[in-house]
C-alpha cells in the first residue's frame, strides 16, 4: 500500500512516515501544493491513500483536493488539518474527502480511518474490469477476450489486473515488481519480462490486434485497439 503525505510541517511528516512504514505502508511526501500536484501527475495512479493538510504553501489543500478528486475519483483522501470549524469540515467532505481529522490526533485512530477508507473504496469497486474487448472477473480470476475464456495463473492475473487498472499508462518494471510481487528482485532479474511474455501469448488471439505493448526503455502498457471507423 502506498500513501502520499501532503504536509509542510517536518515534525508531522517524520511522525507519519515513520509510523506508516512501521505498519507496512510505503510513503511518498509532498511539502507544498505544487509538489503534490506534480507527484499526482506521475504517481497518482499507483497511490492507495492520500493524507492531505489544508494549509499548504503554494496551491492550498483545497486546490490539491479538487485536482486529485478530478483525476482519481476512487482515490481515498483523508484531510489532516488544524482547522476544526464545522464549515471547513463540511467543505472538505463535500469536495470529496473520504474523512476529516483535526490535529492533534491519535495515530491508532488514523490507521483505523485509513483501513475504513480502503474498505469503502474496495466495496465500491466493480468486480469486472473491461478494456476494449478484454474483460477480467476479479472474483473468479478469469479473463475473456471476446468470447474466448483465458485461464490465468495467480501472478498472471495479478499482472493483468494492474495493467487493466491503468490502461494507456506505461508501467515500469520496478513498479510492476513492487505492485505484483510486493518485494524487490535483483535489478537484473527478467521475471517481469517472462510473465509479460506468458500473458501476451494468452491474450493474443488470431485476427485480433495485440493489446500488451512494450515501450522500449520504459516498461509496458495495455493499449486497447482503436475502434473501427465506418466509411
Amino acid at each position: 500500500m502506498r500513501v502520499l503525505i501532503v504536509e509542510d510541517d517536518e515534525r508531522i511528516v517524520s511522525f507519519l512516515a515513520k509510523g506508516l512504514r512501521a505498519e507496512g505502508y510505503a510513503t511518498l511526501v509532498a511539502r507544498d501544493g505544487e509538489e503534490a500536484m506534480s507527484l499526482a501527475a506521475t504517481e497518482g495512479a499507483g497511490l492507495d491513500v492520500v493524507l492531505l493538510d489544508l494549509g499548504l504553501p503554494g496551491p492550498d489543500g483545497r486546490a490539491v483536493l479538487r485536482e486529485l478528486r478530478a483525476r482519481f475519483p476512487a482515490l481515498p483522501i483523508l484531510i489532516l488539518t488544524a482547522r476544526d470549524d464545522v464549515d471547513s469540515k463540511v467543505e472538505g467532505l463535500d469536495a470529496g474527502a473520504a474523512d476529516y481529522m483535526t490535529k492533534p490526533f491519535h495515530f491508532d485512530e488514523l490507521l483505523a480511518r485509513i483501513r475504513a477508507a480502503l474498505r469503502a473504496r474496495d466495496q465500491t469497486t466493480s468486480s469486472m474490469l473491461v478494456v476494449g474487448d478484454l474483460r477480467l472477473d476479479l472474483l473468479s480470476k478469469v479473463a475473456w477476450r471476446g468470447d474466448r475464456r483465458i485461464d490465468l495463473a495467480p501472478r498472471e492475473w495479478a499482472l493483468l489486473e494492474l495493467l487493466m487498472r491503468h490502461p494507456h499508462q506505461v508501467l515500469s518494471r520496478a513498479r510492476i515488481l513492487d505492485r505484483v510481487w510486493e518485494y524487490d528482485f535483483d535489478p537484473g532479474s527478467n521475471i517481469v519480462d517472462v510473465y509479460v511474455g506468458y500473458l501476451r501469448r494468452k491474450l493474443n488471439a488470431p485476427g485480433c490486434p495485440p493489446l500488451l505493448q512494450t515501450v522500449r526503455g520504459a516498461g509496458y502498457r495495455l493499449l486497447p485497439p482503436e475502434p473501427a471507423v465506418e466509411r
